[in-house]
């Protein structure tokens, strides 16, 4: 007898995980991570925020200090792109040029202003993806290095290299997607491994910059039009180094905000908040530079061991069926248990986790009401 390929992925799922969540990881440290909910270990009161989950880790040693559900698969947003700059720039010189397509300047959703059949400097590009956001960047910077497909599979294999196994991209920009995930703990990865590169440091900090009009016409100079940066912590937090803002209707606000201090370097990244991401960020950093000496390390940004065979994808459903490929037939290859064994363990190993999923959703509900509720509170107090 075999069972269901559902049950068997649902019985090795928990067995793998021990219940913790696709992403748990191999230390009891960072399986704390997996928790849903806040995480800290400090006598210092957190800060209030809206985010439906965020981290606070040190970029230098990779210790995370705070999170509230790490591991929750959300919509990135314009956040992203920051995967997509690390995609590309191997790929790409900076004064290499491209000749803008239809399909990138037809991109949707934000966009800097690429003209069909004009050139760019992948200079121009990258201000323009970190400045404003474009998606029209994006587009043409993906087109530049191969191709958006060959991007796209670029910044899964780089996501799966840095053990961000809650992200699954779908496409360059970032823009709502079916299957496009990632999570707070994965866009800390990602930015730790964007904030070690010069280049992006330095795209990532910068305020203003001139980009391409459409070409002139013989004989005549081709005008630029002056960008500036969307990152209104840059602007207003001493110390900022970016990192990059992301926003749509179904994914909310998202941001990763990174900033040095003395010799310390943080990074905040918050998804799905109803305020205002750059200021959550902006609390987060400012409690961790106040609090960093006394708080313990409730996690560690590291990659994550995958188990052999499983490819990133995005929801809980494609997790546990790819990473359970292949071992459905355990019970009628004979090294598994037998089926007579397997069927009731199955069976309980699915109301727990029926019951499980059903706790955690109720406690999130919770949790988003009593954010909303704080908000609404902090709103009328102004």
């Amino acid at each position: 007898m075999r069972l269901p390929g559902t049950v068997v992925a649902l019985v090795t799922y928990a067995l793998l995980t021990g219940g913790a969540g696709p992403a748990a990881a191999s230390t009891a440290e960072t399986d704390r991570l997996a928790l849903p909910g806040v995480v800290v270990n400090s006598p210092a009161p957190l800060p209030e925020v809206t985010a439906e989950g965020w981290v606070l880790a040190d970029l230098e040693t990779g210790e995370v200090l705070a999170a509230a559900n790490a591991h929750s698969l959300l919509r990135p947003a314009s956040t992203l792109k920051v995967l997509t700059a690390l995609a590309v720039l191997p790929e790409l010189e900076p004064d290499e040029t491209y000749v803008a397509q239809w399909e990138d300047a037809n991109a949707e959703g934000s966009r800097v202003g690429v003209v069909p059949d004009a050139t760019y400097t992948v200079r121009n590009l990258l201000e323009a993806l970190f400045l404003v956001s474009g998606n029209d960047a994006a587009s043409a910077l993906a087109n530049a290095a191969g191709g958006v497909d060959a991007t796209v599979t670029r910044m899964n294999q780089i996501a799966k290299e840095l053990g961000a196994l809650d992200t699954y991209a779908v496409n360059p920009s970032g823009l709502d997607a079916p299957r496009q995930r990632t999570s707070a703990y994965d866009l800390a990865l990602i930015a730790r491994a964007a904030l070690a590169r010069a280049d992006v440091r330095a795209y990532a900090t910068t305020v203003k910059a001139q980009f391409p009009g459409k070409m002139a016409k013989p004989g005549q100079q081709r005008r630029t039009f002056e960008i500036h940066t969307q990152n209104k912590l840059l602007l207003n937090y001493p110390g900022a180094i970016g990192l990059k803002t992301g926003w749509t209707t179904k994914a909310r606000g998202t941001f990763i905000g990174a900033a040095t201090r003395g010799d310390r370097t943080l990074v905040a990244t918050v998804m799905r908040t109803e305020g205002d991401p750059w200021r959550e960020a902006q609390k987060l950093l400012r409690w961790g530079f106040r609090n960093a000496e006394a708080a313990q390390p409730v996690g560690a940004l590291g990659a994550v061991e995958p188990v052999a065979g499983v490819a990133a994808v995005s929801s809980d459903e494609d997790k546990t069926a790819t990473a359970l490929a292949g071992s459905a037939g355990a019970g009628a290859g004979g090294s598994g248990l037998p089926w007579w064994l397997q069927v009731p363990l199955a069976l309980a190993v699915v109301v727990a986790l029926l019951r499980l999923r059903a706790v955690v959703r109720q406690r999130r509900r919770a949790v988003r009401r009593a954010q909303r509720a704080r908000l609404l509170a902090a709103r009328a107090r102004r």
